[in-house]
């Protein structure tokens, strides 16, 4: 691939050549540090030999010093094994990430506020950019709803750990009597398609719809009608985007949410595993929940697929999340699964 960037034709098609470039620069993420890796391992071996070989002094110095290199090592070999685990079709593209309050009211709306900031805070610290298409307030406070677009290498392949229903208890700041309040949110997750896959969609079953945007955005956008709405007529599928001021690059990112939409819906047809993208969420209440954000009366934070919790609930909501998604993606590798059968069988 490197050789083929050197072809005086390479640079005739732009966008081609940003997508190769993109592709082997991601093959190079795979690839070098597992290199890199090794390389250390034998620089490990070569330093047993040296305590091996040394007394006294200078043997606890070289002892203390494998000791310090082989712990390095251990959270490195963590990083390069979750990366092994995103070899889905679409888990290195971006991902589209939806956000839904549920049952609780003003409540819901606030938790739904909550996670969007926990999202862009967690999106942050994994060097992720975030792109707000549509955001819809609540009555009093919060979010009824929002969607984003997250970009960056295996966006999708982290976020779609996070597709579900999200419970969060707690004493309410909207109650006068200091009562606690359990309230739901729904994620959903999907990947941004490319052009690699053709998505069809007949001009007679969409209808569009354009009106002005809501809340922040500049005069531009509060103004003029630029905020776009399209549906799906036979799936009843919809789709909103207004973070442009232009109607037509809003028209555009719509387009292709809801190609992506359409893409997942059929491959879960295909499958008759529906319940795997959208059937798993459920009702967006009591029963149906993948995590618990507990405040009061106690602090916890746990995932019920994999049973990973912590106390730092601070930390979590401040986007904190990898020990949750790590643990996710592990539990759904068939070969930690094949691991763990090894193990309890010895």
């Amino acid at each position: 691939m490197e050789a083929e960037m050197g072809s005086p034709t390479f640079w005739d098609h732009s966008e081609r050549a940003q997508r190769h470039i993109a592709k082997l620069n991601g093959l190079k993420k795979a690839v070098l540090p597992v290199v890199a890796f090794r390389k250390k391992v034998d620089d490990v071996g070569v330093m047993v030999e040296l305590v091996e070989a040394a007394s006294g002094a200078e043997q606890e110095m070289y002892a203390a010093e494998l000791n310090d290199q082989v712990t390095a090592m251990v959270r490195e070999l963590d990083a390069i094994e979750i990366g092994a685990f995103l070899t889905g079709q679409f888990d290195r593209n971006n991902a589209i990430l939806s956000i839904q309050s549920g049952a609780g009211g003003t409540e819901s709306n606030d938790w739904a506020d909550i996670l969007f900031r926990m999202y862009s805070r967690w999106a942050e610290r994994r060097g992720f950019t975030v792109e707000l298409q549509d955001v819809q307030p609540g009555d009093q406070a919060g979010i009824s709803r929002a969607t984003m677009l997250v970009k960056g290498e295996n966006a999708y392949g982290y976020v779609k750990a996070e597709r579900g229903v999200h419970r969060l208890v707690r004493i309410s700041p909207f109650d006068a009597n200091k009562r606690r309040h359990t309230s739901f949110c729904a994620i959903d997750v999907i990947a941004e398609i490319n052009e690699e896959i053709n998505i069809e969609i007949p001009d007679g079953e969409i209808r569009v719809d354009v009106y002005r945007s809501s809340g922040k955005g500049g005069q531009g956008v509060n103004t003029t009608d630029s905020a776009v709405r399209i549906t799906h007529l036979p799936s009843g599928i919809v789709v909103v985007c207004q973070n442009e001021r232009s109607q037509i690059k809003n028209r555009a990112s719509a387009m292709n949410v809801l190609k992506a939409r359409l893409y997942e819906k059929r491959q879960d047809e295909q499958r008759a595993e529906m319940d795997k993208f959208y059937g798993e969420k459920g009702e967006i209440g009591w029963g149906s929940q993948i995590r618990s954000y507990v405040l009061q009366p106690y602090q916890m934070v746990k995932d019920l697929r994999t049973g990973v919790s912590t106390s730092d609930t601070q930390g979590v909501l401040d986007g904190d999340l990898d020990r949750f998604i790590n643990a996710w993606l592990r539990a759904g590798c068939p070969r930690h699964r094949n691991k763990e059968i090894q193990m309890d069988d010895e």
